[in-house]
């Protein structure tokens, strides 16, 4: 057999409950009332700075240093990932991760005229590559480029970065010369 003790508050209940069918010391921790819910305002040891993030500036017409080209105005940024499996060809890693970049999207803002003033002819692109440091040196940049069908790349950075791993198995009618997996991340920069 049990009984509740409901004390209320403004807020909120707290239900207590308490055996009766046995004798509790009058000492004992649970004769006395508990309120497991705490009453006090939290604390926040330190201040909490809003940051201006990229879209709210721009939105609110300012401009915030990026590590993007300053002359460019940023409207969005497309990410991807391409790898090569089969014959160690790391620019071939790198236009796959540029396609992946641009595939899934559409521009028509630069076509229709949307943006006030822009035309199709002044979109910028700038393309960033993380590719592994003991290939950049193999890197074509020529054919990288070629992947993208419109746009003035403004800026073309290579850093250190993607990976390079095993494929698990080695093919030499692919032409394998060993099991590596190369792994290359793009980042492409579109404005005007």
């Amino acid at each position: 057999m049990t009984a509740s003790v409901v004390l209320k508050f403004p807020v909120f209940t707290v239900t207590e409950f308490r055996p009766l069918d046995r004798q509790i010391p009058k000492n004992h921790p649970s004769n006395s009332v508990k309120t497991y819910l705490p009453l006090k305002t939290p604390r926040f040891p330190r201040q909490v700075k809003a940051r201006t993030t990229l879209m709210e500036a721009a939105q609110s017409g300012s401009s915030v240093n990026t590590s993007t080209n300053a002359s460019m105005k940023l409207l969005f940024v497309e990410m991807g990932v391409g790898y090569d499996q089969h014959g160690q060809d790391i620019t071939a890693a790198a236009m796959r991760a540029c396609r992946d970049a641009i595939s899934s999207n559409s521009i028509p803002a630069f076509r229709r005229g949307s943006i006030p003033g822009v035309t199709f002819g002044q979109m910028k692109l700038q393309i960033k590559l993380g590719v592994p440091h003991s290939l950049q040196q193999s890197l074509d940049i020529r054919r990288v480029k070629s992947v993208f069908p419109y746009g003035e790349i403004v800026k073309f950075e290579v850093v250190d970065g993607g990976m390079i791993c095993s494929s698990g198995v080695l093919v030499e009618e692919m032409g394998d010369k060993n099991d590596d997996c190369y792994i290359v991340n793009a980042a492409v920069y579109v404005g005007y």
